[in-house]
Protein backbone atom coordinates (compact mmCIF):
# COMPACT_ATOMS: atom_id res chain seq x y z
CA UNK A 1 0.00 0.00 0.00
CA UNK A 2 1.44 3.66 -1.19
CA UNK A 3 -0.52 6.40 0.51
CA UNK A 4 -0.71 8.95 -2.50
CA UNK A 5 -0.80 13.31 -1.83
CA UNK A 6 -2.40 15.24 -4.74
CA UNK A 7 -1.91 19.00 -4.15
CA UNK A 8 -3.60 21.63 -6.31
CA UNK A 9 -2.09 24.82 -6.63
CA UNK A 10 -3.23 28.08 -7.09
CA UNK A 11 -2.12 31.31 -6.34
CA UNK A 12 -3.91 31.48 -2.69
CA UNK A 13 -5.04 28.49 -1.84
CA UNK A 14 -3.45 24.85 -1.63
CA UNK A 15 -6.07 21.75 -2.03
CA UNK A 16 -5.19 18.83 -0.32
CA UNK A 17 -6.52 15.34 -1.21
CA UNK A 18 -5.04 11.39 -0.55
CA UNK A 19 -4.88 8.45 -2.26
CA UNK A 20 -4.46 4.90 -1.29
CA UNK A 21 -3.17 2.45 -4.16
CA UNK A 22 -3.83 -0.24 -2.46
CA UNK A 23 -7.61 0.34 -1.87
CA UNK A 24 -8.20 2.70 -4.96
CA UNK A 25 -9.79 5.30 -2.75
CA UNK A 26 -9.21 8.97 -2.96
CA UNK A 27 -10.57 11.49 -0.07
CA UNK A 28 -10.40 15.02 -0.21
CA UNK A 29 -8.25 16.68 3.03
CA UNK A 30 -7.92 20.24 3.82
CA UNK A 31 -7.33 23.27 1.40
CA UNK A 32 -4.25 25.36 3.40
CA UNK A 33 -3.57 28.97 2.32
CA UNK A 34 -0.50 29.84 0.47
CA UNK A 35 2.77 31.21 2.17
CA UNK A 36 6.08 31.23 1.09
CA UNK A 37 7.52 28.22 -0.21
CA UNK A 38 8.96 27.57 3.49
CA UNK A 39 5.38 27.74 5.04
CA UNK A 40 3.97 25.19 2.45
CA UNK A 41 6.59 22.96 2.50
CA UNK A 42 6.64 22.85 6.90
CA UNK A 43 2.57 22.96 6.10
CA UNK A 44 2.74 20.13 4.06
CA UNK A 45 5.63 17.69 5.48
CA UNK A 46 3.63 17.91 8.53
CA UNK A 47 0.06 16.44 6.60
CA UNK A 48 2.33 13.53 5.02
CA UNK A 49 3.94 12.41 8.44
CA UNK A 50 0.31 12.65 9.79
CA UNK A 51 -0.85 10.47 6.64
CA UNK A 52 2.24 8.57 6.05
CA UNK A 53 2.35 9.72 2.78
CA UNK A 54 4.83 8.03 0.53
CA UNK A 55 4.44 9.91 -2.75
CA UNK A 56 3.17 13.22 -3.60
CA UNK A 57 1.48 14.50 -6.55
CA UNK A 58 1.31 18.13 -8.11
CA UNK A 59 -1.41 18.92 -10.71
CA UNK A 60 0.64 20.72 -13.42
CA UNK A 61 -1.75 23.25 -15.21
CA UNK A 62 -1.39 22.52 -19.14
CA UNK A 63 -2.81 24.79 -21.65
CA UNK A 64 -5.91 23.16 -23.59
CA UNK A 65 -3.60 21.88 -26.30
CA UNK A 66 -1.23 20.35 -23.93
CA UNK A 67 1.50 23.21 -24.21
CA UNK A 68 3.20 25.01 -20.61
CA UNK A 69 1.48 27.84 -19.83
CA UNK A 70 2.73 30.60 -17.31
CA UNK A 71 1.32 29.10 -14.42
CA UNK A 72 2.76 25.54 -15.54
CA UNK A 73 6.15 27.56 -15.27
CA UNK A 74 5.37 28.82 -11.43
CA UNK A 75 4.32 25.40 -10.64
CA UNK A 76 7.25 23.89 -11.27
CA UNK A 77 9.39 26.33 -9.55
CA UNK A 78 7.18 25.82 -6.51
CA UNK A 79 7.64 22.00 -6.61
CA UNK A 80 11.38 22.62 -7.25
CA UNK A 81 11.27 24.79 -4.06
CA UNK A 82 9.59 22.46 -1.73
CA UNK A 83 10.42 18.65 -3.17
CA UNK A 84 13.97 19.25 -1.55
CA UNK A 85 12.05 19.58 2.16
CA UNK A 86 9.75 16.76 1.99
CA UNK A 87 12.39 14.05 0.90
CA UNK A 88 9.55 12.15 -0.69
CA UNK A 89 9.08 11.73 -4.12
CA UNK A 90 7.34 14.10 -5.92
CA UNK A 91 5.85 14.08 -9.52
CA UNK A 92 3.57 16.20 -11.80
CA UNK A 93 0.17 14.92 -13.18
CA UNK A 94 -2.00 16.76 -15.64
CA UNK A 95 -4.24 18.52 -14.21
CA UNK A 96 -6.61 19.84 -16.91
CA UNK A 97 -10.16 19.99 -16.26
CA UNK A 98 -9.88 18.90 -12.53
CA UNK A 99 -11.59 22.29 -11.37
CA UNK A 100 -14.14 22.27 -13.87
CA UNK A 101 -14.48 18.33 -13.28
CA UNK A 102 -15.08 19.38 -9.11
CA UNK A 103 -17.75 22.13 -9.78
CA UNK A 104 -19.55 20.10 -11.69
CA UNK A 105 -19.59 17.15 -8.78
CA UNK A 106 -20.20 19.89 -6.19
CA UNK A 107 -22.84 21.57 -8.05
CA UNK A 108 -22.93 25.65 -7.61
CA UNK A 109 -21.87 27.72 -4.91
CA UNK A 110 -24.89 28.60 -2.22
CA UNK A 111 -27.13 31.16 -2.42
CA UNK A 112 -26.89 34.04 0.09
CA UNK A 113 -29.77 33.69 2.80
CA UNK A 114 -32.15 36.05 1.36
CA UNK A 115 -31.58 34.13 -2.43
CA UNK A 116 -28.93 36.75 -3.33
CA UNK A 117 -25.33 35.87 -3.98
CA UNK A 118 -23.57 34.18 -1.34
CA UNK A 119 -21.04 36.33 0.97
CA UNK A 120 -17.71 36.31 0.90
CA UNK A 121 -17.54 33.69 3.31
CA UNK A 122 -20.11 31.35 1.90
CA UNK A 123 -17.57 31.91 -1.86
CA UNK A 124 -14.21 31.48 0.12
CA UNK A 125 -15.63 27.89 1.66
CA UNK A 126 -16.70 26.87 -1.50
CA UNK A 127 -13.86 28.03 -3.47
CA UNK A 128 -12.05 26.26 -0.65
CA UNK A 129 -14.10 22.72 -1.12
CA UNK A 130 -13.38 23.00 -4.80
CA UNK A 131 -9.40 23.36 -4.05
CA UNK A 132 -9.89 19.64 -1.99
CA UNK A 133 -11.90 18.18 -4.72
CA UNK A 134 -9.60 19.05 -8.14
CA UNK A 135 -6.94 17.61 -5.58
CA UNK A 136 -8.92 14.13 -5.31
CA UNK A 137 -9.33 14.51 -9.33
CA UNK A 138 -5.32 15.05 -9.32
CA UNK A 139 -5.05 11.92 -7.31
CA UNK A 140 -7.29 10.06 -9.28
CA UNK A 141 -5.57 10.95 -12.41
CA UNK A 142 -2.17 9.13 -10.81
CA UNK A 143 -3.96 6.34 -9.23
CA UNK A 144 -5.62 5.73 -12.89
CA UNK A 145 -2.22 5.93 -14.95
CA UNK A 146 -0.88 3.77 -12.10
CA UNK A 147 -2.65 1.07 -14.01
CA UNK A 148 -4.06 -2.38 -12.68
CA UNK A 149 -1.56 -3.17 -9.82
CA UNK A 150 -3.75 -0.51 -7.97
CA UNK A 151 -6.86 -1.70 -6.63
CA UNK A 152 -10.18 -0.60 -7.67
Amino acid sequence: MTVLLGIDLGDRRIGVATGDTATGSVRPLLTLRRGTSSEDAAAIGRICAEQRVEAVVVGLPLNMDGSESTQSERTRSWVSEIAPRLQLPVTLRDERRTSEEAEARLGQAPRGRSGGPPSAHARTSWRARVDREAAAGIVQRELDALGPEVSR
